[in-house]
């Protein structure tokens, strides 16, 4: 377990799948910058920034919902959490799936969905903050999360995520690796490849300068040029 000072953001769960050392420039060195995709996406995600409730028959939501897991160590804000009405609070296992909410009468699946821009990408860092998610909510609800999705801006559709076993072991190998990360306080080299033309950080990072060596290997090699 966790304390509340040693909790991190889910957004760096994202970071670290998509590059560790994105992840560390944001988390260790507390860098950012912003560029046309990053703008777009939060753009995108201005909708649901807003606290606020809608209830239907059949449907409740919630935007901005505040999480947590202290088994996983990780705190945030979700985009969008839904509720479904179902008639059974266990599943075909005897597992618990849906929770009585106050104000209403029935039984109520969550349902888990984060926005982003752009389409589905080819690794799973997406996925991983989702079902981050969807733990930090099993964790708070005692319920078992089955499924979320993501809405992707360029597609306008969602796709649904499985939590399947591999996809929850991913995600808790990736925290434990990045409170590792976050204790030792290294930022790793730079490494360059086609993804970087996409990363906001691209000028405070200079892959392709640093690519195979660490921040202070190059300011070292400068320095020996200077002096001859």
């Amino acid at each position: 377990m966790y304390t509340d000072d040693e909790l991190v953001m889910i957004s760096a769960l994202q970071h670290y799948v998509f590059c560790k050392r994105q992840c560390a420039l944001i988390h260790i060195e507390q860098a950012w910058a912003e560029n046309r995709l990053t703008a777009e996406g939060r753009i995108l995600h201005d909708r649901v920034d807003q606290p606020k409730t809608e209830n239907r028959r059949e449907l409740r939501t919630a935007t901005a919902v505040r999480i947590r897991s202290t088994r996983l160590g990780l705190t945030g804000v979700m985009d969008m959490l839904e509720f479904h009405r179902v008639e059974q609070q266990q599943d075909a296992e005897g597992r618990k799936v849906a929770i009585r909410l106050a104000h209403t009468s029935g039984l109520w699946v969550p349902f888990p969905v984060e926005y982003k821009r752009g389409k589905p990408k080819e690794h799973r860092a997406d996925e991983v903050q989702l079902c981050a998610q969807a733990m930090c909510l099993e964790e708070m609800l005692g319920v078992s999360i089955d499924q979320g999705a993501l809405f992707y801006g360029q597609t306008r559709r969602r796709m649904e995520v499985l939590f399947d076993n591999d996809l929850r072991n991913y995600t808790q190998q990736t925290a434990d690796a990045i409170h590792k990360l976050l204790a030792c306080g290294e930022t790793p080299a730079a490494v360059y490849s086609p993804k970087c033309k996409s990363c906001s950080l691209l000028e405070i990072c200079q892959p392709q300068t640093l690519d195979g060596h660490s921040a202070q290997q190059w300011v070292d090699a400068q320095m020996k040029g200077a002096l001859k």
